[in-house]
């Protein structure tokens, strides 16, 4: 007789087609974890997207009407979820960050104290920015982590700050993954040399690339005052978009950099991959990282990272041995760095191949979803 599957609901602030970190997360696990069933709320963050509807094997269900809605939404996901409880009798909650999110999962677990409610944590973002605002909420805040069944963190670094604000619950450490085989260039016929030629890089050039929100905790600016340092024919590959786009494009002109630096604007995730087969370095040097989905994309393409040690960064980057370590606030550290795999191609190579094993043995998403199942919901839902 086949199992009965478990009803679990999710709580986002964000969710598909808005993509971060988190958002990946919660439509790999669940498309893997095929012993649920799985319904989301979640803000409709443009006012343009379908209060309901399918992706993958979740049934999205949107309140609101604009970006500003997150503010209320501790209210609206409470109710929109005791709606669906009515008719679908969940079997646990599932809250992800502890945001507003957290907060309507907190709400819900007050209503239905039996229904366990799972906290993830993705934070990326410095965590005393995460905690200022939350203003006057701070003390509903804090009583989330106390009342979460389980909570569970990226990288140790979040377990470590869930302890600190009070859980009471276990902290099970289980990271975000990546998809290795679709990161891998030797899976597909793609074109090197071709992808490099359109983006204007000669076979000579050594071209750093970094795939981030243009945003301060990225400190691309950085990496742009970086080349200062480092020979011409090393160039930089910015793929992404963000508040700080214009700026930096300000700085490169400043630095008279323009032939150095291309930026490409938003690329849909499944096109980023082509942009780190054409380059030779990954380089973020975060100022906060709760984890960073990014570095472990950048391992299982086969690039050598260069990264701070802040947050979860240090859970995967063993500097000489998966990766290497810069300053944070330090260009010349970054060329210092860059320069280090640039004239030792041995180091180089050791870092490719002992980050890509790591990958593969501990961060594919099967391997992840398959901690989430065992250490989380099994142990939670009987």
């Amino acid at each position: 007789m086949e199992k009965e599957k478990k009803r679990i609901l999710i709580f986002s602030v964000a969710y598909l087609p808005f993509v971060g970190g988190a958002e990946v997360a919660v439509k790999e696990l669940t498309d893997r974890l095929t012993d649920c069933y799985f319904d989301l709320v979640t803000v409709n963050l443009d006012g343009r997207q379908k209060k309901l509807e399918t992706i993958g094997r979740v049934n999205v269900h949107r309140v609101g009407i604009s970006k500003i809605c997150k503010y209320t939404f501790p209210i609206s996901g409470f109710l929109k979820a005791w709606s669906l409880q009515k008719k679908n009798s969940y079997d646990a909650t599932w809250a992800i960050m502890a945001n507003y999110a957290g907060l309507a999962g907190l709400f819900f677990k007050y209503k239905f104290p039996k229904i366990p409610l799972v906290l993830t944590l993705q934070e990326g973002d410095p965590l005393p920015h995460v905690k200022k605002r939350m203003l006057l909420l701070y003390p509903l805040f804090k009583s989330l982590f106390r009342k979460a069944d389980k909570i569970t963190a990226i990288s140790n670094y979040l377990a470590n700050w869930a302890r600190e604000m009070g859980a009471t619950s276990p902290v099970a450490v289980v990271s975000n993954g990546v998809e290795v085989k679709k990161f891998q260039v030797s899976s597909f016929k793609f074109q090197v040399a071709e992808k490099r030629h359109e983006l204007g890089f000669k076979e000579e050039d050594v071209v750093l690339v970094t795939t981030s929100r243009l945003v301060k905790k990225n400190a691309v600016g950085d990496i742009i005052e970086s080349l200062r340092f480092l020979p011409e024919n090393v160039k930089l590959l910015v793929v992404g978009s963000g508040p700080l786009f214009k700026s930096l494009q300000l700085l490169t002109t400043h630095y008279s950099l323009q032939t150095r630096i291309k930026f490409v604007g938003h690329v849909v995730p499944d096109k980023i991959r082509e942009y780190l087969w054409a380059s030779d370095i990954f380089i973020r040097p975060s100022l906060s990282e709760g984890f960073g989905n990014s570095f472990i994309e950048a391992m299982a393409a086969g690039l050598p990272v260069i990264a701070t040690p802040v947050g979860g960064i240090v859970d995967f980057l063993k500097d000489g041995e998966t990766g290497l370590f810069c300053k944070v606030n330090d260009s010349k550290s970054i060329s210092e760095a860059v320069l280090r795999l640039v004239n030792d191609p041995a180091l180089k190579n050791k870092i490719i191949e002992n980050a890509s094993k790591m990958v593969t043995d501990k961060y594919d998403w099967h391997i992840v979803a398959t901690e989430m199942r065992s250490e989380v919901f099994n142990r939670l839902i009987k």
